[in-house]
């Protein structure tokens, strides 16, 4: 029999600092939720997961996976932060010690993510400096001695921009080649943005939030009504939502959608926890959960209508220049239907007609000047934003205001992602070790100086590599595991039915009953799924990555190397290990108390709570019931 030394009740715990701070009010605690699960994968990820994937059907799926396993998750974080009023290393070392290294892990991960998200915002930052000029640099190519760069030329302007002058881009992983001195200076500037805002905790980083929560929907907005006005906005829209519903028996899609939606609430990072743990006891933290899962939702909606919008305008352009292109280059007698005066006036839907019963018995190299092919051109993560985007605002009119709006919007939403991170690797440490608690804005500084520095890796040439690395393989899988741990320990170890009766002496009314069984067994199933699949899914197919040949001015998929594979590998490895490290420590701790406790002859002391609750430090586990008495449950 295995023995779990569990902690009293949630609603009973004492041990936590005893001037903990709080937030001043509950619109900035609702800013602070909103802004960390609002984030980049909002505006460049879910869109392409939404087209990619049939559209309305996968917004269906979405919505089903989100209601039974994405709220109940954020719903059960949520509570255990604002129960035990710890970070994530103290809730589950207070559900059980041998559990603690679950925190650990998510603090791993928080600082994986903060190294490469913040290069992100270098970026961000990079092209935002560069957008006060007119004409933008990415609308023309360049020229040498009077001829156009080849590069660009094979490509195009805003390609050529982002591969050559913003990354200066190697053609694989195995050449480093040298720092870039631009992108240091904004990541230096990134990392003193976030360093300030985090300089008091919460207290300051919030009082950012007022502006880095809420301006990036104004700009939504702005982009929405804008966008809704472009030609071609309706046809991109179309292909957006039309519903394709046979991929509802695609594994991969229900994959890809639970991936999203575990992401998307920023569910295993720790800060949920963090922020939670800093509400009264008696918030309702059930409202919160779906208030912010649905503002996230109706978010991830606005941002694919904005991008299809705007995308629809830049492919329903590209392709009418294909159309007048090559419409100018057949006899007219092969097309007498169409005006030779002005080949512009060709219409799209007109050519493509054509085209498909005339196409193939024209002579020369005709095309199918397709408006959907347009739009999967770079409409996923970078490409989108750095790529596609920028190359649709660079038409519009008073281009320079619309990308400086653009790339603000970015920088705010990565901002406030980045002030949930950290907190979530801070909040945990500084619970748990008193030192670190008394000098914790010079743990701010030193975790910002040690994550630029490391940073420094993503601004060699070969860094946009590394960024995909990271952000591919980094934090998926460490990050299912501890969010299966900690279903498993609140449903199984703890209790689903003691961990209601403690949200209920929290909140003065029962959540329903529904949640003992989502816990227990759909939410439990669902990430042991998804964790089977994704780890399939990396052994069946070998890890790539997409490179810039500059020769051929296009992008190519390469396989890692074997060195790039082994840091791969311990990437996973190094932010899974605190799992079974915090076992065997906890075993082993346990053991060695037992052998004491035998030489004592048998003897018990009865130790007070009130001297066991000195500092954060405690192992909350030991805490006593009111009689004096450690509860022991045994499995």
């Amino acid at each position: 029999m295995t023995s779990f030394v569990f902690c009293p009740p949630l609603q009973e715990a004492s041990c936590e600092p005893a001037a903990r701070a709080g937030w001043n009010s509950k619109i900035e605690y609702f800013l602070a939720q909103v802004g960390f699960s609002v984030g980049l994968g909002n505006v460049w990820r879910f869109p392409y997961l939404c087209h990619q994937n049939g559209g309305g059907a996968f917004l269906l799926l979405y919505v089903l996976l989100m209601l039974l396993v994405g709220i109940p998750l954020f719903f059960l974080e949520l509570a255990a932060g604002q129960a035990i009023r710890q970070g994530s290393i103290g809730v589950w070392k207070y559900i059980s010690p041998r559990l603690a290294g679950i925190g650990y892990s998510s603090c791993v991960v928080c600082f994986f993510v903060a190294l490469y998200y913040n290069v992100i915002l270098a970026w961000s930052l990079y092209y935002l400096g560069n957008s006060f000029q007119y004409p933008l640099p990415w609308e023309q190519c360049p020229e040498q001695r009077n001829v156009t760069v080849k590069e660009c030329e094979k490509s195009s302007p805003t390609s050529y921009f982002w591969y050559r002058k913003a990354l200066d881009i190697t053609d694989s992983i195995d050449e480093t080649g040298s720092f870039n001195p631009y992108i240091v200076c904004c990541l230096l500037a990134a990392w003193t943005i976030v360093c300030l805002g985090m300089f008091k905790g919460i207290k300051s980083s919030v009082k950012v939030m007022y502006f880095s929560s809420i301006f990036p929907y104004v700009v939504l907005f702005c982009f929405l009504i804008r966008g809704l006005m472009l030609d071609g906005a309706f046809e991109g829209i179309t292909y957006m939502f039309y519903p394709k519903l046979e991929i509802w028996a695609d594994i991969q899609v229900w994959r890809q959608a639970a991936t999203q939606v575990f992401f998307a609430l920023g569910l295993g990072f720790g800060s949920i926890i963090a922020y939670s743990s800093y509400n009264p006891k008696n918030n309702n933290c059930h409202r919160d959960a779906f208030t912010v899962s649905f503002i996230n939702f109706m978010t991830s909606v606005l941002a694919t209508l904005v991008v299809f919008a705007v995308l629809g305008f830049r492919a329903k352009d590209k392709a009418m220049e294909c159309v007048a292109r090559y419409s100018a280059n057949v006899d007219q007698n092969l097309m007498p239907s169409f005006n030779y005066s002005d080949a512009t006036s060709v219409g799209l839907e007109d050519y493509r007609n054509w085209f498909k019963q005339h196409g193939s018995s024209i002579p020369g190299n005709l095309t199918d000047c397709d408006l959907e092919k347009e739009m999967q051109k770079g409409v996923e993560g970078t490409g989108l934003a750095f790529i596609a985007f920028t190359e649709a605002m660079s038409l519009l009119p008073g281009s320079p205001f619309w990308s400086a709006l653009f790339f603000l919007m970015l920088l705010n939403l990565g901002l406030s992602t980045m002030f949930g991170t950290m907190e979530g690797i801070l909040a945990p440490l500084t619970d748990c070790f008193k030192t670190l608690a008394n000098n914790k804005t010079k743990l701010t500084i030193f975790s910002c100086i040690i994550g630029f520095l490391i940073g420094l890796l993503f601004t060699q040439r070969c860094g946009n590599y590394f960024v995909m690395m990271f952000d591919d393989y980094s934090a998926t899988l460490p990050l299912i595991i501890v969010v299966v741990f900690e279903t498993f320990s609140v449903s199984w170890l703890y209790g689903a039915d003691r961990f209601l009766d403690d949200i209920e002496a929290m909140l003065g009314w029962r959540p329903s009953v529904v949640y003992k069984y989502l816990w227990k067994y759909i939410c439990l199933l669902a990430m042991l799924g998804l964790l089977g699949a994704t780890t399939i899914r990396m052994f069946i197919t070998p890890p790539t990555y997409m490179a810039w040949n500059q020769e051929e001015a296009s992008e190519a998929r390469l396989p890692y190397p074997a060195w790039a594979l082994a840091v791969l590998s311990l990437l996973i490895i190094f932010a899974m290990m605190p799992v079974p490290l915090g076992l065997i420590h906890a075993v082993l701790q346990g053991r060695t108390r037992q052998t004491s406790r035998d030489t004592e002859a048998g003897q018990y002391s009865s130790v007070s709570t009130d001297d066991k609750c000195e500092t954060p430090m405690t192992d909350m586990s030991e805490l006593c019931q009111p009689n004096g008495t450690s509860k022991t449950t045994e499995l």
